[in-house]
């Protein structure tokens, strides 16, 4: 697939550096010269300099024979990301999407006119990250959580401790219902290495554990693990950049209090204007006496969502060692993520991963629904709809033969969700979870074909 990416920062690298292992032919315009020497060294990209509007750059990057056109220089130059891709949709580019900083743009009437000037996604990605917090909040005792179909499966990921009560126990020794199984654990993250486990893998401290549940067995799940749920009443959210705002927004009427520091007075008096029933505090949240002052060990939770991964990081351990039962980091460095888990961070959000799973959908076929790349491992979760006559739906699942480095979660089928296991068989235009490896990917998908 021939791609065209517009901005080399970090969420147009990692895209390209993604992509360019799924052996697709990958262009990357920008304007800075250094961003692409760098990323020129770590992918197999052409690189092009010059300004992503102007139409002799475009057609030099190739947009005309371009299946997908992605534009995502930083928040700032939405503008000139909507321009661009317009530009590409004309000159020839099959798909293409682009990033944007405004809520409203994304409002349905809205999408609606962007829509009619060519362009397939828009996509906001503090937006989604705001969304994941929210999420997280509600479930307190996951690393992550994903829904499908409104909630008729969910994907949960729980870090292993030390009261986790199947802890040195194998997978066959849990308790997983009869005739009807409860949930399926698709996959275990250990010491940085991705396993699908089987009937005798055990259970250790520290694991990342990928399941697959039924609404009505999260409970049992946590449950099995050591984790519960806790009412989230008291936030403290450090960094009142786009995503604390958004998160004190969406959060503002719904709990009881939200303490937002920021070390910016101007943004401070900002945020004071369009957060009505939120405490704005005009400080450095890395200095420990001011939020101690501030009561941190009464808070329910704590979100940091600075510019910087390790205040982050250490932020959420300092929250933690208050007694603060959930911390959520915003951590943009790929690297910092294990390092964030071993330090005790109840969650991480990453928008490049979140960004990416969006886009990655446009280069699988239409079959695939959503792709969520997760945190905490290299693999991605995909959920599909099986087409008539497909492989998926010829046999059952244990005679499938399907690729080792995946595995089949569950299914959606009409207003009922199953679990899967060997004996399950795939019915057509059933929603299929599937969580995979990136070598199983290009296999995984001709089963659906």
């Amino acid at each position: 697939m021939k791609i065209v990416i517009v901005g080399a920062g970090e969420v147009g690298c990692h895209l390209a550096k993604m992509l360019s292992m799924e052996r697709h032919n990958i262009s990357i315009l920008d304007t800075n010269p250094e961003r692409l020497n760098k990323l020129s060294e770590e992918a197999d990209v052409v690189s092009l300099c010059g300004s992503p509007t102007s139409i002799a750059m475009l057609e030099k990057a190739g947009v005309a024979q371009a299946d997908l056109f992605v534009a995502v220089s930083p928040a700032q130059e939405q503008d000139v990301n909507i321009l661009s891709a317009i530009l590409a949709k004309r000159l020839g580019s099959k798909k293409v999407t682009a990033r944007i900083n405004n809520s409203e743009f994304l409002e349905p009437d809205h999408k609606a006119l962007f829509t009619e000037m060519g362009i397939d996604l828009l996509f906001y990605p503090e937006k989604a990250a705001a969304t994941e917090i929210i999420h997280l909040l509600q479930q307190t005792g996951t690393w992550e959580f994903i829904d499908y179909s409104g909630g008729k499966l969910q994907l949960i990921v729980f870090k292993l401790e030390e009261s986790a009560p199947i802890l040195n126990r194998l997978l066959r020794e849990v308790p997983n219902g009869t005739e009807m199984p409860l949930f399926r654990v698709v996959a275990i993250s250990r010491s940085g290495q991705t396993l699908i486990p089987d009937a005798d893998t055990r259970f250790l401290y520290n694991d990342l554990v990928f399941v697959v549940s039924k609404p009505e067995s999260v409970e049992y799940v946590m449950e099995r693990s050591g984790k519960n749920n806790i009412e989230v009443q008291k936030v403290m959210i450090m960094g009142g950049g786009q995503i604390g705002e958004l998160v004190a927004k969406q959060l503002e009427n719904r709990v009881e209090l939200i303490k937002l520091v920021e070390t910016n007075i101007e943004r401070c008096e900002q945020l004071s204007e369009s957060l009505k029933n939120v405490l704005i505090i005009n400080g450095d949240a890395r200095n420990i006496d001011l939020l101690v002052e501030e009561e941190l060990r009464l808070m329910d939770a704590f979100v940091a969502v600075t510019g910087s991964s390790e205040a982050n990081i250490l932020s959420c351990v300092a929250a933690k060692q208050a007694g603060v039962k959930k911390t959520i980091a915003e951590v943009e460095n790929i690297d910092y993520i294990r390092l964030a888990e071993g330090m005790g961070v109840d969650a991480v959000i990453n928008k490049k991963l979140i960004t990416a799973g969006r886009i990655f959908r446009f280069t699988m076929s239409n079959n695939v629904q959503s792709i969520k790349c997760l945190n905490g491992t290299d693999a991605e979760v995909l959920e599909f709809i099986a087409k008539p006559g497909c492989l998926a739906t010829t046999h059952k699942i244990r005679d499938l033969h399907f690729p080792r480095e995946a595995i089949i979660g569950g299914a959606i089928r009409g207003n009922n969700s199953f679990i899967a296991q060997g004996d399950f068989e795939i019915k057509p235009y059933d929603r299929v979870v599937v969580f995979a490896l990136p070598a199983a990917l290009s296999k995984v998908e001709k089963y659906f074909a």
